[in-house]
């Protein structure tokens, strides 16, 4: 494993686990998960991952639980990270709702605690307001937040006074807004962009075609998904087996190269079982050579999906499938 070259407390691996599936019905959670999740938190921590990450709104607080437990005494030995839902992100609340997920994920303290998404009519000001006290009493170790752009993360870190160690974004290789402005601004300043849907919800997994569309709520709702994306994926999705047939390696595992290739990303991918877990954390072991990166930037960037209000009667008929 691989780690982010910088200073903090505890080493951050270059792949982490996500856990939004952790407790959520909508990706299949059932009576034999929690098991399973137990499993791939162990094996992930055999392999050498240490962020985890997680947020109370994951199953309404069953995927901090979930998560807490299945990392046991290894708590203390790990970078654990989640998120508030900034539903009046004041003061006052930040803190009780530290608290409350300190509580269900068993620990002293928080390694990472995030604002899930900025909110449009509470100012940072007050919300930072929180997480410094919390910082101050050794609740929360480091401050991030998430789907931030680069003005708004700025002036949160002037309204904490500190560090706001991360930003946590969508960032793949078909959606590469990060790499005009988040990137080379942690780059420059010692911050960190984690990378969620690093794989674009499996479509980058090439699992998928026109004519083997995914099942599930969650892809479903992908505009990605619509045939007619993954038609025009094709190209894309050739030139990941390309460049993964010379590594060895999967396209998914390529895919999460591309983006940790920047030394101040991570990934947090998440894994339905422990070969999955596997494969993730073997891709932060990948070099790609300087020509199949331009390979992969030219294949994303000839990628033109229909998204936005013009996928949505696409998407009405592929539900009705007609």
């Amino acid at each position: 494993m691989r780690y982010v070259p910088l200073d903090t407390p505890k080493p951050i691996s270059k792949i982490g686990l996500g856990t939004w599936q952790f407790g959520s019905k909508e990706w299949g959670y059932g009576p034999e998960y929690e098991r399973r999740a137990a499993e791939i938190v162990r094996r992930a921590l055999d392999l050498g991952v240490t962020l985890f990450d997680t947020a109370e709104l994951y199953g309404f607080g069953r995927s901090e639980r979930i998560l807490g437990e299945a990392l046991g005494e290894d708590r203390a030995k790990v970078v654990v990270a989640t998120k508030i839902f900034p539903l009046l992100p004041v003061a006052p609340v930040v803190q009780q709702r530290a608290v409350a997920s300190a509580a269900r994920l068993g620990v002293d303290g928080i390694d990472l605690y995030q604002v899930h998404q900025a909110n449009p009519v509470v100012a940072d000001t007050t919300t930072m307001r929180g997480m410094r006290s919390l910082q101050d009493v050794g609740l929360v170790g480091e401050v991030g937040v998430s789907n931030y752009g680069l003005r708004r993360w700025r002036f949160a870190e002037a309204a904490l006074g500190r560090r706001v160690l991360s930003n946590q974004v969508r960032y793949s290789m078909i959606d590469r807004g990060p790499e005009e402005d988040l990137i080379p601004y942690a780059e420059q300043a010692g911050r960190i962009v984690i990378a969620y849907s690093p794989l674009a919800q499996g479509f980058l997994s090439g699992r998928y075609d026109a004519t083997n569309p995914p099942a599930g709520a969650v892809r479903r709702a992908n505009p990605y998904f619509l045939p007619e994306n993954l038609e025009r994926g094709a190209a894309l999705i050739a030139t990941l087996r390309e460049v993964a047939d010379a590594h060895d390696a999967t396209p998914s595992q390529i895919a999460l190269a591309y983006v940790l290739r920047h030394p101040n990303v991570v990934a947090i991918p998440g894994a339905s079982g422990v070969e999955q877990m596997e494969r993730n954390a073997a891709a932060a072991e990948i070099d790609l050579a300087d020509d199949e990166y331009a390979a992969l930037v030219a294949a994303a960037h000839a990628f033109r999906p229909v998204t936005g209000l013009a996928a949505v009667p696409r998407m009405v008929r592929a539900r009705l499938g007609r």
